[in-house]
This record gives C-alpha cells, structure tokens and sequence, in this order.
C-alpha cells in the first residue's frame, strides 16, 4: 500500500486534477480500509501544506454566492492566482447526493485550467460543512492551489464550522437591511471579517449603499472577532463584476494584518486542535455505533427514551456502559 499511497501523493503534488479528484473521493468515503488509505496520504501532504490564502463565504440562498465566487475566481485567475472552489451542496434526502450542481451554476470559472470547482454533499452536516472539507483543503493546497474558497449551504446553526478552518469569514448579505437586520442572527454578524451586500444592481446602488450603512452601525454594537481586525462592510455587484477587486484587496489586506501580529499562525493552530477533538468525538460515535452489543441496545433505549420511560441522558448513559465495558474487559 506504501506505494500506491508514494504514487498518489506525488501526482497530487505534480497538479494532477484527475489523481487529486480521486483522493478527495478516498478521502469522503466511511470505509475504515478507505480512512486508513487516507490518513497515510494526508500525512504525506501535511508538510506541502498551510500555503494558501483560506476564504470562508456564506450567506442566506438567493443572495448570489455562486455568481460572486465565479467572479472573484476569474478575477483572481487574471491576477494570476490558483483558485480552488469547496461548494457544499445541500443533499437529497433520498440519494444523499447534491442536488443543485455548482460546476453548472460556475459555467466559465468551471472552464478555466487554472481553476479546480468540488461540490460535495453537506449530508447530515449542520451549517453545510462535510465532515471531510478540512482534508479536501489540505489535499488542494498540497495539490498547489494557492486560494481556498469554501462556501457553504447558506446561513444555519452551524456556521462557525466554516470559521473554523479558514483565515477569513465573508458573509454576503441582500440590499435592503432594515427586514434583513431582523433575521440574521447575531452570531452570524460576530464571526463575519467582510460583509458585501451584493446585488448592488439594476437601479438597487443607492439601497446596496444605506445598507451598507446600517450594517457598519449594528457592528458598532458587537465585539471584533480579531483584535487586529476591525470588520469593513462594502457593496458588489457579482453579477457587473463590480468591487469585486475591492473585495480581494480586503481579504489581502486583512491576510496581512493576521500574518504579520502572529494571529494567524495562532489561528490556524486553534483550528488544528478543533480538527483533532471533532475528528475524536466523530470517530467514538461511528465505533459505539458499529458495536454489534450497543446495536442491540439502541432500539429499546431509543424507544424508552422517546416514549418518555426513561431520560435520554440515562439511555446514553447505558449505551455508554455497554461499549466501555466490552472495550475495557469489564463483566
């Protein structure tokens, strides 16, 4: 196998897309054999990575993520940059499989050489972060992409997992602030590092603008997220391709900032050690759920615990004792 896996991290490392889809693919699948494979050739890769410039994006549907990540990406092309595009699709409930198809919603950034566009289910994912986003960065830094754009599913409870492992939160936002004030969550705003009200189009400048402004005032009530950065709010229009070099001029200017008070490498080892612990807690649970014994106990403790028998915490509480007790030899 070390040399299948010798093979694989060198083509990964020479640019090729083909091999690089391919170990994404290793990568999401839930085989233990698969998981083994992968963590060999992500061990590998470690060293080439950390190079790149990791955008978060976010926002509600319909606000025109797609449209402006296929901007930016053209335009960061044109500077002479190698995007790499991590889409989160929302998933069929009945396949499981994506259903709205970024690389059909990205038409001409999908056809530059320069870019690399991977959708991937969200699944069970709150906030529309696969559980393997953070391996699928690696591997494209690795492969020489040198911006990460990960966007997610839009605006939920979970959005801090993008947060999470990226340098830079940009949430984009609708003309018209005063309802949109109302439904964003505070938590939401906290996390933000830019905020851009896009759409700022046909004959909506003057609306895009007065919301800009009533955004830079709710900011003023909520803590900065980074001492060395204090939060801009702009107007774009994705679709005219206007300030969208202002926006890459922001996220430049605040790579910098981080970069150069030592937050950022604070930053990225925070991350590290959410990775471990998420990768802890997401690997007990898939054990104690394979567990033949534990898998004869869920039902009934299910059901007492739906049915109302018996709290859900003393119901985990067993399933606990059955797979510790099996783990540790104990009678």
């Amino acid at each position: 196998m070390k040399d299948e896996i010798d093979s694989l991290a060198q083509a990964i490392l020479d640019g090729d897309r083909r091999v690089l889809a391919q170990a994404i693919t290793l990568i999401e699948s839930t085989r233990r054999d698969h998981r083994a494979e992968s963590g060999a050739l992500l061990e590998q890769l470690m060293p080439h990575t950390g190079n790149s410039i990791r955008v978060g994006i976010s926002g509600a549907p319909g606000v025109g993520k797609s449209t402006f990540i296929e901007s930016l990406g053209n335009y960061l092309i044109d500077q002479g940059h190698k995007p790499a595009v991590l889409t989160v699709d929302p998933s069929s409930a009945i396949s499981g499989g994506s259903i709205l198809g970024d690389k059909t919603r990205m038409e001409t950034l999908a056809r530059r050489e320069e870019a690399f566009i991977r959708p991937s289910p969200s699944g069970n994912t709150l906030g529309g972060v696969t559980r393997r986003s953070r391996e699928t960065l690696l591997l494209c830094e690795a492969a020489g992409f040198d911006v990460i754009l990960v966007e997610t599913v839009g605006v939920g409870q979970s959005e801090t997992k993008v947060a999470d492992m990226t340098d830079m939160f940009v949430l984009l936002l609708q003309p018209g602030a005063g309802d949109q004030l109302q439904g964003i969550k505070r938590g939401i705003m906290e996390l933000a590092d830019l905020i851009l009200v896009n759409q700022a189009d046909d004959g909506r400048e003057e609306l895009a603008r007065n919301s800009a402004n009533e955004y830079r005032h709710a900011l003023h009530l909520l803590r900065p997220r980074s001492p060395n950065w204090k939060v801009e709010v702009a107007t774009c229009s994705a679709r005219d391709h206007e300030g969208i070099d202002t926006a890459w001029e922001t996220v430049e200017r605040h790579q910098e900032a981080l970069s150069g008070s030592g937050e950022l490498a604070d930053l990225r080892a925070a991350q590290a050690r959410t990775w471990l612990w998420s990768e802890v807690q997401d690997s007990l649970i898939a054990d104690l759920r394979a567990d033949p014994e534990v898998r004869q106990h869920i039902p009934e403790l299910e059901a007492a615990a739906s049915e109302g028998r018996m709290p859900a915490a003393t119901a985990a509480e067993r399933l606990l004792d059955i797979y510790l007790k099996k783990k540790t030899g104990k009678s």
